[in-house]
């Protein structure tokens, strides 16, 4: 295996590692800092000496929900959506083959913020629908061992029918590992069970995530410390499968007690990939080894393509050399999953002067390949993007649907076309369920640009863009659904357009295409159009059954052309939520203050905090899936004695409820 630059980190230190999560945090949390941080631990014991600044270390073996005094920034509120595979946009992706787990680390393992943050530059995860698993990568000696993700990872992650796991890395020894983690994690009680799998099934369940990436690396141990670990392993998976969780073992530990990564599934693992629901392959598989793997799963009565074949793209993303043939060949079937290590290389090999729009671009090589365009995918480059050999994935099952295109960072926060927040931000809970083929086109002229753009939206922080001369009508899919007609659907598209003319029409279709590769048998719809952000309402006259995809026609009457989509909703009725209540400033220091609320009865997609000001106009904050918030770098305002604060319920169709009110005396 070419270690990269692990190699270079090692050097001198001891034996490589095969996963090692990137460096420690340098962020610091100032003393009485009420900022809420994703939680990590170590599984009993402390490290010696004291932690450095910013970190808190914690045992998971003490931890409980009623003590967890930032839970409530912590828990996913958005439930594991139910996924569908509709026919695939081109002739060489499949289903039911190779799957697609994805090993990110989104940030630092200590001072993490919780509920994301007042930069636009984060790894904005999108292309969902090609995922199968995500794992919340990280973990240090010096920080902390186990790690819980996000809330807002997790709520983007549902929405789109992903599950997450949360991470547990035993560190090499040349990292700072000490044995005493791995005998303190898998350490058993009186009656012979496994305390730290009960809490570790507790943390997944109370903080809304799907189970645990199970990853040992210290050597040193034996048969009987592999022994102990199977039994843990066992137990874990026992108690998660009661909760609907899951466990993924990492090639590392071998029966015998070393730390011996095998590239393959022989005799040295299979016990624990047994006791697992998946296993993932350390980077020194061949194509033999992976083909040997395959066939030994099957034998075991479980699935080949829950293997994942490890390719590590942290150093060199998209340049990367992988034997692609020996994972997901283009003729025979599939020979294992595949798991990406480190795809946030996708922003982290840019320019410090990175933007979001640079991200994306690079993101979208990554996971569709240069042609941009999933139905037409480069099979013959040397990166094999996914969207080349699997088929993706939506979870749009049900009315009322809307979406504002809403990526989950910006450069600002738009609310009816207007900026109420010239401030950047991130929060992957409040991204929407996006199109999961981006972008299709289909135009016999020259092919559009179509991006997610940040320099204006009608809502959130970014609109769909497509710009071209538009010298022949231009199609683009947007959305793969199941979506029940009834007599009262309709169709509302907010756009505008920002230069040329051009005639718009709405694209829906009532079956699937006929075979792989092929457009949807659309039926056309014109869609008023006019000056600024319009919203036009279709009736979908002469269709019923089900509607299977929505897109646009784009015709352009004077050009060239820049048209944005601002937000797309299918729904029966007008649907408003019900307000929260209760709101409340819970603690303050200075200009930081958390809040509290109780949630509304009745569906709420996402809660949004703004600041008021006595000549009526108010400034947001932030939004969340969460029932608890945290706002710093408030000050007053001049010859203010108490600022204002209303909170507010956005519903599926993004109606907004009236408010609850608060104020904090300065």
């Amino acid at each position: 295996m070419n270690l990269s630059r692990r190699t270079v980190l090692l050097a001198g230190a001891g034996t490589a590692a095969g996963l090692l999560p990137g460096l420690a945090g340098t962020a610091a949390a100032a003393a009485g800092d009420l900022q809420p941080y994703a939680s990590y631990w170590y599984p009993d014991s402390l490290p010696a000496g004291t932690p450095g600044t910013g970190i808190t270390w914690r045992s998971l073996k003490t931890w409980s929900a009623a003590s967890d005094a930032d839970l409530a920034f912590n828990a996913s509120s958005v439930p594991l959506a139910a996924r569908f595979t509709p026919t695939p946009a081109n002739t060489t992706a499949r289903s039911g083959q190779a799957r697609i787990q994805s090993l990110v680390s989104f940030g630092p393992t200590a001072s993490n913020p919780s509920q994301g943050a007042a930069t636009a530059d984060y790894y904005a995860l999108t292309h969902w629908s090609y995922v199968d698993e995500l794992i919340f990568w990280g973990g240090s000696s010096g920080e902390g061992l186990i790690l819980a993700p996000n809330a807002p990872i997790v709520d983007a992650a549902h929405r789109h029918g992903v599950p997450v796991l949360g991470n547990i890395f035993l560190p090499p020894v040349a990292y700072g590992g000490q044995l005493q983690w791995t005998r303190d994690l898998v350490q058993k009680d009186a009656a012979g069970h496994y305390p730290l799998a009960a809490q570790l099934v507790a943390v997944a369940e109370a903080y809304g995530f799907d189970g645990w990436f199970v990853n040992p690396e210290t050597s040193g141990g034996n048969a009987a410390l592999a022994t102990d670990m199977l039994g843990f392993l066992k137990e874990l998976k026992a108690l998660g499968t009661a909760k609907g969780q899951r466990v993924t073992w990492y090639d590392s530990m071998t029966v015998g007690g070393s730390v011996s990564w095998q590239g393959a599934l022989n005799s040295q693992n299979q016990t624990f990939f047994q006791s697992a629901d998946s296993m993932f392959i350390d980077f020194r598989w061949s194509q033999s080894t992976l083909a040997s793997s395959g066939t030994l799963a099957q034998q075991l009565g479980r699935s080949r393509y829950e293997l994942w074949a490890g390719v590590d793209v942290e150093a060199s993303g998209t340049s990367k050399v992988v034997n692609w043939n020996a994972i997901v060949p283009t003729t025979p079937a599939h020979v294992t999953s595949i798991g990406f290590y480190r795809p946030e290389w996708t922003r982290n090999h840019l320019p410090a002067s990175r933007t979001p729009g640079d991200f994306h671009a690079s993101d979208d090589l990554f996971w569709t390949g240069a042609t941009l365009d999933p139905s037409k995918p480069n099979t013959t480059a040397s990166w094999r993007a996914p969207a080349v050999s699997v088929a993706d994935r939506s979870t749009v099952t049900a009315v009322p649907f809307a979406t504002v295109f809403n990526t989950g960072h910006g450069l600002k926060w738009f609310e009816d076309g207007a900026a109420t927040s010239g401030a950047a931000w991130n929060h992957l809970g409040l991204q929407d369920r996006l199109p999961s083929r981006r972008w299709v086109v289909r135009t016999t002229g020259q092919r559009p640009a179509v991006t997610f753009d940040f320099a204006d939206a009608w809502r959130g922080g970014n609109s769909v863009l497509v710009d071209g001369a538009l010298d022949a009508p231009a199609s683009l899919d947007l959305y793969s659904t199941r979506l029940p007609l009834g007599a009262d659907t309709v169709v509302e598209l907010t756009h505008r357009t920002d230069t040329g003319g051009v005639q718009v029409e709405l694209a829906v279709a009532t079956a699937e295409p006929g075979t792989a590769g092929e457009a949807p048998p659309y039926t056309y719809y014109p869609v008023s159009t006019g000056n600024g952000w319009t919203s036009s309402t279709v009736r979908l006259t002469g269709l019923s059954g089900e509607i299977r995809a929505l897109g646009v026609r784009l015709t352009a009457t004077s050009g060239p052309v820049r048209w944005r989509l601002g937000g797309l909703a299918v729904r029966d009725a007008v649907v408003t939520p019900v307000a929260p209540t209760g709101l409340r400033v819970t603690d303050a220091d200075g200009g930081s203050l958390r809040f509290a609320w109780d949630g509304a009865s009745g569906p709420v997609r996402h809660y949004e905090l703004y600041r008021t000001f006595p000549d009526g106009t108010r400034r947001f904050l932030g939004g969340t899936c969460q029932s608890a918030f945290y706002v710093g770098g408030l000050v007053p305002e001049q010859g203010e004695t108490a600022a204002r604060f209303e909170l507010r319920s956005v519903g599926e169709l993004f109606t907004v409820s009236t408010a609850s009110t608060t104020t904090h005396t300065w």
